[in-house]
């Protein structure tokens, strides 16, 4: 329901702004530029959903390998202890378990095409056990939010970018990313956990945050100490390693097992194929939305309006060229990402705002897309206070964001 508010919102502000150009500004290509956005976008959102097919059917391929192989099942025993805390709705060592384990652990690497197959398959899991079948259950309400807030340790692309764009010290902007993305994670924890009254002032909870806490800043020590150069290669080497790893430890399991290792993966790609295409509507309808909304001047406008507030407020508005990256970041993660480049392009991949919007897009993840994508795969209608979690998330995050982009480098 609130998705359906949230498309028919974007067209109607769309359309309100560009008739005010038309008639104030005499602005005649308004129009055109809108509806090429429009067919653009679905272009775009078709293009990106055979893209994922082929990553679905083979990684889901690999995941049937593994459950069959009964890894699946041994990550579910692993992380039962923490994910039947947060997640108590779910059966005991249930399969979605491990498959939410396998995603999040797939987001903390940054190994986006690894995280959205196993997302959408803990997803078909839990829809599984879901008394309602139009409704999002609160398991799946959680891991949603946990996904949009995008914990990532290593955000590999980020650097990539501003390598290309000429940074100094493409890694400088690391260590607020990895602050800024935990404090989203952290919040959306929370706020589920608020909706659904989860106790999360316990041994095994707080445990799990606290270890999480110290590694994490393990992680900075030791980065710390490294070049560029050598945190570029280390964490890619790292994130690549255990993603071979996890494939051929699947298999010798299966092996073991005696299963045909080929049918299962045969078998699991049907299943990933048949999901890329179910989402297909889904993505066009939220990406048109988003690219008329972004083609009429809205998202200008609102960048113009804060920017006059905050002036108006006597506070520092430097951080304002960098909120076109923020605003975009829930919508579209390519349109975040072009943003983002368009930002370092303009100003300086070594800039406040630079750096920032670079801080920014590691902050979080695409609410909107993932919620699109995980709910529609399923046929989940009524998305009850998803959007409102995720984005509180999102908020925590690039407000975080913001403040360690001043503290870092203002």
């Amino acid at each position: 329901m609130i998705l359906n508010y949230i498309w028919i919102g974007f067209i109607l502000i769309a359309f309100v702004i560009a008739v005010f150009q038309l008639i104030f500004t005499g602005n005649t290509q308004i129009f055109t530029d809108i509806i090429q956005a429009a067919f653009g976008s679905a272009k775009t959102g078709f293009e990106i959903s055979l893209g994922l097919a082929g990553v679905l059917s083979m990684w889901l391929g690999i995941m049937k390998i593994g459950e069959k192989g009964g890894v699946i099942q041994y990550f579910s025993r692993l992380v039962a202890p923490f994910f039947t805390k947060i997640l108590p709705d779910i059966p005991k060592n249930h399969a979605s378990l491990g498959s939410i384990f396998m995603n999040v652990s797939a987001n903390m690497l940054g190994l986006d095409n690894a995280a959205t197959p196993m997302g959408l398959k803990a997803m078909k899991e839990l829809q599984d056990i879901n008394p309602d079948k139009e409704t999002a259950s609160n398991p799946m309400i959680m891991f949603l939010v946990l996904n949009t807030a995008g914990l990532c340790l290593i955000p590999i692309s980020i650097m990539v970018y501003r390598a290309q764009m000429g940074a100094a010290n493409p890694a400088d902007v690391f260590l607020p990313i990895l602050i800024s993305t935990f404090i989203a994670a952290l919040t959306g924890l929370i706020t589920v956990s608020i909706f659904q009254k989860i106790n999360l002032f316990n041994k095994t909870v707080m445990g799990t945050l606290i270890g999480l806490m110290v590694f994490i800043a393990a992680i900075i020590l030791l980065l710390s100490r490294l070049s560029k150069d050598q945190i570029a290669q280390y964490s890619a080497l790292t994130a690549n390693l255990l993603l071979f790893g996890i494939i051929v430890l699947f298999i010798l399991m299966a092996l073991r097992k005696k299963v045909n290792v080929y049918e299962s993966f045969i078998e699991g790609a049907k299943e990933g194929f048949q999901v890329a295409v179910g989402i297909i509507p889904y993505l066009i309808a939220i990406l048109v939305a988003i690219g008329i909304f972004r083609a009429s001047g809205a998202l200008d406008l609102l960048t113009n309006g804060i920017r006059w507030m905050v002036i108006k407020l006597g506070l520092n508005p430097d951080f304002v060229d960098a909120l076109p990256t923020a605003f975009m970041k829930p919508l579209s993660g390519s349109g975040a990402r072009g943003m983002m480049v368009d930002t370092m392009k303009i100003h300086g991949a070594d800039s406040f705002v630079g750096r920032l919007s670079c801080i920014i897009q590691g902050s979080t993840d695409t609410t909107f897309y993932i919620l699109a994508v995980y709910f529609g795969s399923v046929g989940i209608k009524n998305t009850r206070y998803a959007l409102a979690a995720g984005l509180i998330a999102d908020f925590a995050g690039i407000t975080a964001a913001i403040l360690l982009g001043y503290l870092f480098f203002h």
